[in-house]
């Protein structure tokens, strides 16, 4: 296998660069740039020279063992200065060494794969938590890259392999009298999977908000203060204010951290009959992502709500244009007055829809997890039969254990690894 090497740190002026390598040669190629190699894990000083004695740098170098390293290969880091130019010199340096080459996207954490250092739920957590923007995206990640889900998974397979083994028993000695019947016992573990995969599906919806983010849409009538509001929330004037009405048209969105979640908030068109065409296609936007946003947030005046709106059960309702305390309960974009109160109301809605998050983070474990439930639905059936029929509850198990083998990347997974791993950035 060729070893890899790249940049771990992002491009750009830095204290520190960090370069990687992984492969077979990785101890080789740390000799040759620093004259030797370091005892395992010991982050040791050394002076890096090219193949003319010329100094490229003076950096900490470290080594691991094959096993003691992310991807379990014989691997080394390189902690140089963060200059754009010494790193260009060693990786030109590295280029130039027989047996290397630069690594392709993702291809460090496609090794841990590959040497079972982690499973598929692993690798997407990590590339999760690469892109995490919150603190709650990212406990998520951490969490699933740390293998909570790889570890559930495998304990369902332990008890459906367990179940599988009896049920197949009383086909293997079906003309003899087994000490006792089994099929409880199998129907047991079978009802065991079944609650933790209904569990991890329930909270599976709210696992992916967490991971996208949600949108919090902002209503009301024309001029009643959305926008202002908009650009108070954000802290910075992401759409244009006028005292005209029917200025916003389109729909206008700003990703803002409420609460450690991830949010989109959306200012839309003022809601009203009207014959201006162009408004009135903004006003049809509006609805339709109103009506599809996880929380809205609706602005009322004397006027009381759009014509046409109805409120629904987890709307925030609020008066607008409420400029000083003594005016009462409200919010004023222009002020200030009450946007502290009402980020607190939307970050604690929003926080109740997340408790019962489950660590299903991806369509493709959903997926996974949906046939495993699907196979179990039908063993059961089976096994509940007033005469069992063992052949097909012992396919259907082996279905449950194939889709959460699928699950974790040993099985029929193949086809999706390139797109997996193409997202991760080069180095990881």
């Amino acid at each position: 296998m060729d070893t890899i090497f790249a940049p771990a740190t992002a491009r750009g002026r830095a204290g520190l660069a960090v370069l990687r390598l992984s492969g077979p040669c990785s101890h080789a190629a740390v000799r040759r740039l620093a004259g030797r190699v370091p005892p395992s894990r010991r982050l040791v000083r050394a002076g890096l020279r090219d193949a003319a004695g010329s100094l490229l740098d003076d950096a900490m170098v470290v080594v691991f063992d094959a096993g003691a390293s992310f991807t379990a290969e014989e691997a080394a880091e390189l902690h140089l200065h963060g200059s754009a130019a010494v790193v260009a010199a060693v990786l030109r340096v590295l280029g130039a060494m027989p047996g290397l080459r630069m690594a392709e996207p993702g291809e460090f954490a496609r090794r841990a794969l590959e040497n079972g250092r982690l499973d598929l739920t692993q690798v997407e957590g990590l590339a999760d938590l690469i892109e995490a923007e919150t603190e709650a995206q990212r406990r998520q990640a951490i969490a699933v890259a740390g293998g909570a889900l790889g570890r559930q998974a495998e304990g369902w397979r332990s008890d459906l392999l367990r179940a599988a083994a009896l049920v197949e028993a009383t086909i293997d000695f079906a003309d003899e009298d087994l000490p006792r019947d089994v099929t409880p016992e199998a129907a047991a573990a079978v009802d065991r999977v079944r609650s933790g995969l209904a569990a991890l599906l329930a909270g599976s919806a709210a696992a992916e908000r967490v991971r996208d983010g949600f949108e919090v849409a902002i209503v009301g009538r024309p001029n009643v203060g959305k926008s202002t509001l908009l650009n108070a929330l954000a802290g910075r004037e992401a759409a244009l204010t006028s005292e005209v009405e029917g200025t916003t048209r389109d729909v206008i969105e700003v990703r803002m951290d409420i609460g450690g979640l991830a949010v989109t908030l959306l200012d839309t068109a003022g809601l009203r009959p009207t014959q201006d065409v162009l408004e009135g296609m903004g006003v049809a936007l509006a609805r339709r992502r109103a009506a599809a946003a996880d929380l809205r947030v609706v602005l009322i005046d004397d006027r009381g709500l759009p014509d046409g709106f109805a409120t629904a059960e987890g709307d925030i309702v609020v008066r607008a244009r409420v400029d000083r305390p003594q005016d009462g309960p409200g919010v004023s974009g222009l002020t200030g007055h009450g946007v502290a109160a009402l980020l607190d109301a939307i970050g604690a809605r929003l926080e109740g829809r997340v408790a019962g998050a489950s660590s299903l983070i991806r369509e493709r474990q959903r997926q996974a997890v949906t046939r495993a439930a699907g196979a179990l639905e039908q063993a059961a059936i089976e096994l509940s039969a007033p005469c069992p029929r063992a052949e097909l509850a012992a396919e259907d198990l082996r279905s449950a254990i194939r889709a959460l083998e699928g699950l974790v990347g040993r099985v029929d997974v193949e086809h999706l690894l390139d797109e997996i791993f193409a997202r991760f950035c080069i180095g990881k």
